[in-house]
This record gives structure tokens, C-alpha cells and sequence, in this order.
């Protein structure tokens, strides 16, 4: 795979850091470890939630709401705090990244939350707000302190495979043989190299970035590629792939996986090569959800359900700018939700069915069935 270098601001200071310890599981790192409910790996899931882009410094009663839908478990797909440490400019912020750590010190400390994961079982990745860097990759410098703030913040224990070896990405299969859901979460920031910028900022389909020629870039890097295909192997019944930005969405130029055309082939493909059957793909980062079905990637309808964002929704900004539509299409099925919403996902079992949606405390929910 061929790969992009960017220009260093500080060769000095990224050598530095990247020499930092590696998630070392006894390091003070100054967060308060947000612990949640137990989850039991033995029983069968029949309702799921999920969402991503929360702002630690807003009100945050949309908790309260997801907790009267009772779920078995919760997915906090990223951007579950806005610890921005540096900003892709010359100036060099802080290495330990205080406002990281009060951002995740902040969020731990809100009622609500703290009442919701008290209650439900939590499962974590990151996007690039909770990594440090806006639209941030393999090479942000802190990228290794990161990591061993996030894993502490998330309260991951000491002999996690996360905490020896670099990346967030886990898995874990969930429920009794014949009703096994995988949870698959993948780490679309440490590894993934630099994108294409737009040669028409701001321009629809355009905005920010553009799709890479041929084969350069990686999303994933070769380990984590490798991780998944052996996660794609293992047995279960319907499989939710967690990825922090958007897989099918075409009409837009703000991040996603159209902006690798050959890594997001190679992931469809790995689908198909393995013969993973019943895969949902759950994303976030883009402040308004809907869901996505293409019928031409694999051997099924490939549903994505994006939720986005639990309390930093375009709403706050749509008005303001005049924006009357975030994106063109082709594959959503549903128009945009630009108020705070989440995902939920009810499974029949007896049925063999999940109900896939998007919904809002505003109202107009979204919701399709995906037979698995």
C-alpha cells in the first residue's frame, strides 16, 4: 500500500512523542475512570443504542431519554468529548494535553451520564475530537498519550489487549450460539493517513476533501486490517462494524471512506471473502443521522445507520448559514435528521430480524428492517 507524508511542523517534538510509554496501565494520566455497568457476555442482546458527538460542556438531558429505551448495551462511537489539543496550525499546544483530560473529567462529572452508565453497559471507540486533532490521523503527534488517556478514561482494564498493543479497535461477541451479535469497533484515526484537500473548498460534494487515485492511503494500516479479517471469520449472527465516519455516504466532501475509493473497496470485499453474514455498519461524526443501504457491494443489502449528534446537532448551525441540505445522496434512504438523535436497534430473534433506527426526542424517526 503506497502512503502520503505530510510535512512535519516539529520533527523534534513528534519524535518525542511518539518515544512517550505505551498505554502503560499504571500511568497517572489525571481522568476520572468512567466505569459502567457490567455487561453480560452469556445472554442474548435485544436492543442496542448508540451515538456520537457530544459536546461535555452542554446540557446533556438526551441521556435520560436513552435510558427509558432500556437498552442491553450502549455504543459511544466518537466524539464523546471535544478535547481538541492541537489544530493543525504552527502553534504547538501543550504535550499533556490538559484539555483532553478536563474535557473526559468534565463529562464523567455530569449527572445524567453518570446515571447512565450506571445502569448500561459500555462500549467505546474514538473519533478525531476524543483523539485530539480536527479531521487528525496517524500522524498527530500525541497520538500515544491519546490513547493512554482515552483507555483510562473508558476505565479499560490492565490486561486488555488495547492497553499492550496501539489502537482502540476491539471486538467482542455477545450472546448464546444462534443469537450471537458481534460487536466489531474499528479505529479509523491512528493509523490512517493523510487525505486528499479539495481543490474547491467549500464547494458541494467538494467542502473539504477529495476521493485519492488509485491505491494511495490507508484507513486502516495493516495490522488493523489483518484484525479485522480475522474477526470477520468468527461465527456470529449479526455483526454491527463500528466506524467513527461514514462508509457509504457519496455525496458529500467531508470525511468518509469515499475519500480512499480502494480502501473502502477492500473493506466490502473483505465482507464478501469472509463470508460475514448479517453486517450492519454503524457510523457517526457528521452532526445530523440517517440510514444508507447499497445493494451492490455485497451479498445482501449493506445497511448503515449514521446517528449524529446526541447534543451538537447542524440544527445549532443550519439556520445560520443558509445550508439547506448536507448532502446530495445517492445511498441514504431516509432525508437528514439535523436535530440530536441516536441509534437503536431492536433483534427478533425468533424472527431473525433487526429493526434499524434513527431516532429524536423532536420527532421524525427513521426506521428500516434488515432480515439477517
Amino acid at each position: 500500500m503506497k502512503h502520503i507524508l505530510p510535512l512535519m511542523a516539529s520533527a523534534t517534538l513528534f519524535a518525542a512523542c511518539q518515544s512517550a510509554p505505551l498505554n502503560a496501565s499504571n500511568a497517572n494520566t489525571g481522568v476520572t475512570p468512567m466505569a459502567s455497568a457490567e455487561l453480560d457476555s452469556s445472554k442474548a442482546l435485544t436492543r442496542i443504542a448508540f451515538g456520537s458527538c457530544l459536546n461535555e460542556t452542554k446540557e446533556q438531558t438526551i441521556w435520560n431519554t436513552i435510558a427509558a429505551e432500556d437498552p442491553d448495551l450502549f455504543l459511544f462511537i466518537g466524539d464523546n468529548v471535544y478535547g481538541d489539543t492541537y489544530k493543525s496550525d504552527p502553534r504547538w499546544p501543550d504535550p499533556t494535553m490538559p484539555k483532553m483530560r478536563g474535557s473526559y473529567n468534565t463529562l464523567a462529572a455530569v449527572p445524567e451520564f453518570a446515571n447512565f452508565r450506571a445502569q448500561t453497559p459500555l462500549l467505546t471507540t474514538w473519533d478525531d475530537h476524543d483523539y485530539g486533532a480536527n479531521d487528525g490521523g496517524a500522524y498527530y503527534p500525541f497520538k500515544k498519550l491519546a490513547e493512554q488517556i482515552y483507555l483510562d478514561a473508558w476505565d479499560v482494564p490492565a490486561g486488555d489487549e488495547r492497553r499492550s498493543r496501539d489502537g482502540v479497535h476491539t471486538s467482542k461477541i455477545i450472546g448464546p450460539e444462534g443469537q450471537r451479535v458481534q460487536i466489531i469497533l474499528l479505529d479509523t484515526r491512528y493509523f490512517r493517513t493523510e487525505l486528499q484537500a479539495t481543490n474547491d473548498r467549500g464547494a458541494a460534494g467538494k467542502e473539504r476533501y477529495v476521493p485519492m487515485a488509485g491505491e494511495f492511503g490507508s484507513m486502516l494500516g495493516d495490522a488493523q486490517w489483518a484484525w479485522l479479517e480475522q474477526e470477520l471469520e468468527k461465527p456470529a449472527d449479526l455483526r454491527l462494524l463500528v466506524s467513527s465516519i461514514q462508509v457509504h455516504a457519496d455525496g458529500h466532501g467531508w470525511e468518509a471512506w469515499r475519500t480512499m475509493p480502494a480502501e473502502r473497496e477492500k473493506l466490502y470485499n473483505l465482507i464478501n471473502s469472509t463470508g460475514a453474514e448479517g453486517v450492519v455498519i454503524l457510523s457517526g461524526d457528521r452532526h445530523a443521522g440517517s440510514i444508507y443501504r447499497r445493494d451492490d457491494v455485497v451479498d445482501y443489502p449493506l445497511y448503515e445507520v449514521t446517528a449524529s449528534s446526541l447534543n451538537l446537532p447542524a440544527s445549532d448551525w443550519r439556520a445560520q448559514s443558509g445550508e439547506t441540505d448536507m448532502e446530495a445522496g445517492p445511498y441514504r434512504v431516509h432525508p437528514m435528521q439535523y436535530e440530536a438523535n441516536y441509534g437503536l436497534i431492536d433483534v427478533d430473534w425468533t424472527a431473525r430480524t433487526a429493526s434499524l433506527k434513527v431516532v429524536s426526542p423532536s420527532g421524525g424517526d427513521f426506521v428500516n428492517l434488515f432480515d439477517f
